[in-house]
């Protein structure tokens, strides 16, 4: 098992790596149908297996395109991280959209909404 400290190290290592392969390595066109960032890399303790959470930008239409270039690029990205990351096993990587940004958009969303209503409420009693 690898300590806390270097799978931490490993992770923000695939981060940036896939987040450059994102931007200039990775050919499918479906991959290009929506905006993609990476917003975190989970690796297991034993450095075998990395989830790569992703958020996608745009139509649900584009999402789903852009998951499946994902997925079929997998093999693509684990081989270039085995030639840019010097690791005695290239870890099992996976893709899982992430939604976290486009909730707390729409939370954010709500609570402007609210307060907009209390304000016109407050104005309407005065």
């Amino acid at each position: 098992m690898a300590t806390g400290r270097r799978v931490s190290r490993v992770a923000e290592m695939i981060k940036r790596e896939v987040s450059l392969m994102l931007l200039q390595g990775i050919k499918d066109e479906r991959v290009g149908t929506g905006m993609v960032s990476v917003t975190n890399v989970d690796v297991s303790g034993d450095l075998q297996h990395a989830k790569i959470f992703v958020s996608v930008y745009g139509s649900e239409e584009a999402r789903q395109i852009t998951m499946e270039g994902l997925k079929a690029a997998k093999g693509f990205v684990r081989r270039e991280l085995g030639h840019r990351i010097r690791l005695r096993r290239t870890p099992e990587i996976s893709f899982i959209e992430d939604r976290g940004i486009e909730e707390g958009t729409q939370v954010l969303s709500l609570l402007n909404q609210l307060s907009r209503e209390k304000k016109v409420a407050d104005f309407s009693l005065d």
